[in-house]
């Protein structure tokens, strides 16, 4: 459970620093969390998760292979959350969700020798290059638009990460959110809040959600 102390945190707008920080870490936070649904999921969603899978193939791919053949690992993310699940996850800050549905997005890429060299080596941090992530959040009448920058940093020791920076950079928001996103993004590259969370969803989803598809990697 992540707490705020400062009044910045209180309001509706954290949940879109919530919802940004989901997003943030497609590779864990996102793929670690496709699990058996207890809610039948609509096309949309089937196609999102089928586009998810595709992306965990390779990212568990390039941690699992012992050569660097192959260029960038690259591929998009897009998460669709439903406001009873984002109103539930919220509502561990002590906070509600004041809109409906958000989609995330994110382009990931990056450099295979480095995710061999995290998997691989006694000790190693991968740096990550800049990484757009853009949100929409479905409100009453339109939709409601975040844009944000992030340079992670994750620390492997053994093959396990063991700590993260998510590093935020730019934000793009209507004024009303802006100032609370740019409150929460400078307490986590300060204090690292989410890191804890991002460890754990790294580790999971090397540990576990690469396991669901080992029989499509392609380890060498």
């Amino acid at each position: 459970m992540i707490r705020f102390s400062s009044p910045a945190f209180r309001h509706g707008s954290y949940a879109v620093v919530l919802a940004s920080a989901l997003a943030a870490v497609p590779s864990a936070a996102v793929l670690a969390q496709d699990k058996p649904a207890a809610i039948e999921l609509t096309e949309e969603e089937k196609k999102e998760k089928e586009l998810r899978k595709a992306c965990k193939i390779e990212l568990c791919s390039a941690f699992k292979s012992k050569t660097q053949k192959g260029g960038e690992v690259a591929c998009g993310v897009l998460k669709t959350w439903r406001k009873e699940q984002l109103t539930k996850m919220v509502s561990k800050g002590g906070v509600s969700w004041p809109w409906g549905a958000a989609r995330c997005t994110a382009n990931l890429k990056f450099k295979r020798d480095d995710l061999i060299k995290a998997s691989t080596l006694p000790e190693f941090e991968l740096a990550i290059d800049k990484h757009d992530i853009a949100c929409e959040l479905d409100r009453e009448t339109d939709k409601y638009k975040i844009n944000v920058e992030m340079s992670p940093k994750v620390q492997f020791k053994d093959g396990k990460a063991v700590k993260a920076a998510l590093n935020w950079g730019k934000i793009d928001a209507p004024m009303l959110a802006k100032s609370a996103l740019w409150s929460a993004t400078a307490a986590d590259n300060t204090f690292g809040v989410l890191q804890r969370t991002v460890v754990d969803d790294i580790n999971d989803f090397l540990d576990v959600k690469c396991l669901e598809v080992k029989d499509e990697i392609k380890a060498e």
